[in-house]
């Protein structure tokens, strides 16, 4: 919650007008509680991330037969479940998220395609996992610019 001391601070600043009301946005408040529910997401994205990327490389029969119905073969399937696995590692470690969730967004998008197009059924999971790697995605861009070497005042004076 907002303290007073934001308000107190705000409304010393300058005069109010008849009407007015001061008003706080309380920033820090709401960064705090969005990192928060980033780390939900991504703790969840991971947990599914670590299932899917184990029964890929467990060699589940139902998985098996779905790779080599899609054709490219099961060294695939262990690739796809290595990825997983790794993304599932890299969503837990606070200054990789961002840029980890970018390397899986394509894969999420062609693991929907692939299941709509090739193998047939529901994408609900791929379609999950897609939605949230593209909310870590967007939640840590700031960190991941800052990551790819453009620092904050470059950004701001563009």
């Amino acid at each position: 919650m907002c303290s007073g001391t934001a308000l107190a601070d705000l409304s010393s600043k300058r005069e109010l007008r008849i009407g007015e009301v001061p008003m706080s946005t309380c920033a820090d408040s709401l960064e705090a509680s969005r990192n928060g529910v980033l780390w939900v997401v991504q703790v969840l994205g991971a947990i599914l991330l670590l299932i899917s990327g184990l029964v890929k490389l467990s060699g589940v029969e139902q998985i098996t037969e779905t790779f080599h119905g899609v054709g490219i073969g099961q060294w695939f399937r262990y690739v796809a479940g290595l990825i997983d696995f790794a993304a599932a590692i890299v969503l837990l470690i606070p200054s990789l998220a961002g840029i980890g969730v970018l390397f899986l967004v394509p894969m999420m998008i062609g693991a929907v395609l692939t299941q709509l197009l090739i193998i047939g059924g529901s994408p609900a999971l791929p379609s999950g996992l897609l939605i949230v790697v593209s909310v870590v995605a967007w939640g840590r861009k700031e960190k991941t610019i800052e990551l790819m070497g453009r620092p904050k005042r470059a950004r701001e004076a563009s």
